[in-house]
């Protein structure tokens, strides 16, 4: 049973920044698998942040390269996600999402993840 919990969601000032955490657990004993952060802002898609996948390949939206950095732990089993100057438009819920297929690999598609945490709030103030 895969499980994802985030945290370290909440408010800051544009210009701040902000980690993310996602605790992930299940997921060691499925070879091929992708680890990824997406946001959803209200009366928006879902959009893909960044991912990282079981044989070490890395991507990162290329609208949010610079601001955004996604590691991993695989001691810890947790998935993080550095952000840096944040704006207002990054107001969103933030959601960790695991994907157990060859083909979430390279991809920030939604649809290719099939398990997501219940999210975490990130609220920017101008």
């Amino acid at each position: 049973q895969v499980q994802l919990v985030e945290s370290g969601g909440g408010s800051v000032q544009a210009g701040g920044s902000l980690s993310l955490s996602c605790a992930a657990s299940g997921l060691s004993y499925i070879n091929d698998h992708c680890l990824a952060w997406f946001r959803q802002a209200p009366g928006k898609e879902r959009e893909g942040i960044a991912s990282i996948n079981s044989f070490g390949g890395t991507l990162v939206s290329d609208s949010l390269k610079g601001r955004f950095i996604i590691s991993s732990d695989n001691v810890k089993n947790t998935l993080d996600l550095q952000m840096s100057s944040l704006q207002p438009e990054d107001t969103a819920m933030y959601y960790c999402a695991a994907g157990t297929s060859f083909g979430c690999v390279g991809t920030l598609s939604a649809t290719k993840y099939e398990y997501w945490g219940q999210g975490t709030q990130v609220t920017v103030s101008s």
